[in-house]
């Protein structure tokens, strides 16, 4: 009688642990961007979302539509990017997350675009911590 290990079993834990983060991957929608967004004491939150605008600590533009991944905008293209999403839904909330380091103008031009074209915003905060 000879000793031997049978692979057969292990291949199928590795294929069930696959399976379970690949899955688990999808289920999930993280912003992959890295913004440090400023602090506020307030606690309340919108669930309506058109599109996300968030603007990095270099001043770079992303749009997404509710949770899909966010995709880079030239500034410029901003507006007709946002119209278009807002377009599409009835509902014309923007949620605006910006890095707290970023210029002021970067924010006020997001700002100017929700305000000419009657759109409501949300701007996005973290909890401060008390």
């Amino acid at each position: 009688m000879e000793a031997g290990f049978s692979m057969s079993s292990m291949t199928d834990i590795i294929f069930l642990l696959l399976l379970f983060f690949v899955m688990a991957s999808t289920m999930s929608s993280p912003n992959d961007i890295k913004i440090n967004l400023p602090q506020s004491r307030a606690n309340t939150s919108t669930r309506a979302v058109v599109a996300k605008v968030s603007i990095d600590g270099e001043g770079n533009y992303f749009v997404a539509r509710g949770n899909a991944r966010p995709e880079r905008v030239q500034p410029e293209l901003l507006e007709n990017y946002i119209m278009d999403l807002v377009a599409q839904d009835s509902t014309t909330y923007i949620a605006l997350h910006a890095d707290q380091d970023i210029a002021y103008k970067e924010v006020v031009r997001v700002l100017d675009i929700a305000n000419q074209h009657k759109l409501k915003l949300v701007i996005a905060t973290k909890t401060a911590k008390q």
